[in-house]
């Protein structure tokens, strides 16, 4: 027979109240646990594509296209035959001469070996640095302008893995060596970030995006293949255009990069920094790049 008498009622709300209060507590746990568990997957999934930052799968060709690949071995063959008459001289008593002759050899050996060392290997490990040094959260918008066969696309992608990373390029050839989009897809497949690239085609200085759709803009060793100053310029202009508030901007460029900072000033871009990058970057007979890295200003709550 059920309690009717104030006492059983009270009694009665008493121990529902302890039973929701149970419920509650245990759905907090269950969240707090879910919570703890889902951050800390993240952390360990972002720990472990800033790992693979340095691994490098993909086949990412020559840079500098034909042009580059027809000089590596002009430049090795020349220095070889300098230091054979080096060698020549040296035994007929023209010290001076075979000194000159094999300092110039070993000159152009050197820039070849440089060159190769620094497009196969020292411009991943020097962006490798550069993207790592960013606190990504892992669901940014990503622009890699002039992305050629995807190597910085490839890394940046690892570091979004809820985010997006766009390609933009016109594919060519004398750019770079074997560039297409093509041979971009088949690199992301190798480096595992398929799923979360896009390759588009189209022009550096009338890029199709909206204003302020990437948290990100990259561009390595593009800009300068523009041939005219208004239009490197607009470039420029078109990577803060599409740059949302708080967002970063890193260029590598050669001999350009005072003029692009010199825009970005006159953008009303902050946090500007222009740099030598080190001999990793060293492009041959070009000399070194330098990095221009800002902040489009706003939204101080997020930001790269």
């Amino acid at each position: 027979m059920a309690d009717t008498s104030v006492g059983g009622t009270i009694w009665g709300a008493w121990r529902v109240a302890q039973a929701l209060a149970a419920e509650t507590n245990r759905n907090a746990v269950t969240w707090s646990v879910f919570k703890s568990t889902s951050l800390t997957c993240d952390n360990s999934c972002m720990t472990d594509a800033r790992s693979e930052l340095r691994e490098v799968r993909g086949e990412y060709g020559i840079d500098g296209g034909s042009a580059a690949i027809a000089y590596l071995p002009a430049g090795v063959a020349v220095g070889l035959v300098l230091a054979g008459f080096a060698l020549i001289h040296a035994r007929s008593g023209r010290l001076m001469l075979a000194v000159f002759e094999l300092f110039g050899g070993l000159v152009l050996i050197l820039i070849v070996l440089t060159y190769l060392y620094f497009t196969r290997r020292g411009k991943f490990v020097v962006w490798a640095e550069l993207l790592d040094s960013l606190p990504f959260e892992g669901d940014e918008r990503v622009l890699d302008m002039g992305c050629g066969r995807g190597a910085v696309l490839g890394m940046v992608a690892k570091l979004v893995p809820r985010g997006r990373a766009v390609g933009l390029d016109l594919w060519r050839s004398q750019d770079q060596s074997g560039n297409s989009p093509e041979a971009a897809w088949r690199n992301l497949d190798l480096e595992g970030v398929r799923n979360r690239c896009e390759l588009q085609t189209g022009d550096m200085g009338a890029m199709p995006f909206p204003d302020c759709a990437f948290d990100l803009v990259v561009s390595s060793l593009a800009i300068h293949n523009i041939k005219s100053s208004q239009g490197r310029l607009q470039a420029i202009d078109e990577a803060v255009r599409v740059l949302r508030p708080g967002g970063r901007l890193l260029i590598a460029d050669l001999m350009r990069t005072k003029e692009y900072a010199r825009r970005l000033r006159e953008r009303g871009m902050e946090e500007i920094v222009e740099r030598r990058l080190d001999w990793r970057f060293w492009c041959g007979t070009l000399g070194m790049a330098g990095l221009v890295t800002a902040t489009k200003p706003g939204n101080p709550e997020r930001s790269l």
